[in-house]
């Protein structure tokens, strides 16, 4: 069980409302932080609340991260009621498969829209909440093994993830002066719902079965098993706290030895 203090502490947490967002809303509320939690989801939202009301302090607030007023506003009224923000975990994204010889009428339009989600979206919250960080504040940013390799059929989600790797080297800089931390996890094959999705993708472009498909991943991995949210709680509560107080700039990788670098 991980065990970091987070009792005192405020942690926004973008895309909270399933997967991986689910999981360390939950790692974050059993370490007693206060938590602000944001998903364009309402219902799935909803349910994490319920889920966490009797374990901790918490709020949820339904946003369009693509939105420039919805998140001008929410960090207005988080403002009101909140003077230092401790932890932003940036999580929201999109994962869906790009083909290069897609021809539909909309493929640009769509390949466009993963980046603006999964990388803008990351900039655009984080400047809003900007005035509440402060030294000793963390930022953490969801990435993944794909933003250090590559893989077929992905394009915009591979290079938006990419994209979330130099974001986040360039703001350790900047920030750094303010004693702001920002660093990205990679995280490798994780038993959510898009990652599934995109199994039985690559599954259907290889003509193998989903199982053979599944088997195929985890055998180039160290440790062969799908990784589960809750595998990636220790991670973010460490780039979170005080015990990685001289990490930032860093893309740590989380994979079970799929990547090892």
């Amino acid at each position: 069980m991980h065990s970091i203090d987070y009792s005192g502490r405020t942690v926004l947490i973008s895309g909270a409302g399933s997967g991986i967002g689910r999981g360390l809303a939950r790692a974050f509320a059993e370490q007693g932080a206060r938590l602000e939690l944001l998903d364009r989801d309402a219902q799935g939202l909803a349910m994490v609340l319920d889920e966490l009301e009797a374990l901790t302090e918490v709020r949820g607030r339904c946003v369009d991260l693509g939105d420039d007023a919805a998140v001008l506003a929410f960090a207005a009224e988080l403002t009101e009621r909140c003077r230092h923000l401790d932890v932003l975990v940036n999580n929201a994204g999109i994962e869906k498969p790009t083909p290069l010889l897609d021809s539909a009428a909309d493929a640009n339009q769509r390949w466009q829209a993963q980046l603006d989600n999964n990388v803008v979206s990351m900039l655009r919250l984080t400047r809003a909440v900007l005035p509440l960080l402060g030294e000793g504040s963390s930022v953490i940013n969801q990435s993944s093994i794909w933003g250090l390799s590559a893989v077929a059929g992905f394009s915009a989600y591979v290079a938006s993830k990419h994209a979330v790797i130099g974001l986040t080297r360039s703001l350790a800089w900047e920030l750094g002066a303010q004693r702001i931390r920002v660093n990205a996890v990679c995280p490798g094959w994780i038993a959510t719902d898009a990652a599934m999705a995109s199994l039985r993708s690559m599954a259907a472009a290889s003509g193998r079965s989903e199982a053979a498909e599944l088997q195929h991943i985890l055998s180039a991995q160290a440790i062969a098993e799908l990784l589960t949210p809750a595998d990636l709680a220790g991670t973010f509560l460490f780039l979170g706290s005080s015990l990685a107080a001289a990490v930032t700039g860093q893309a740590l990788v989380v994979s079970r030895g799929e990547m090892m670098h």
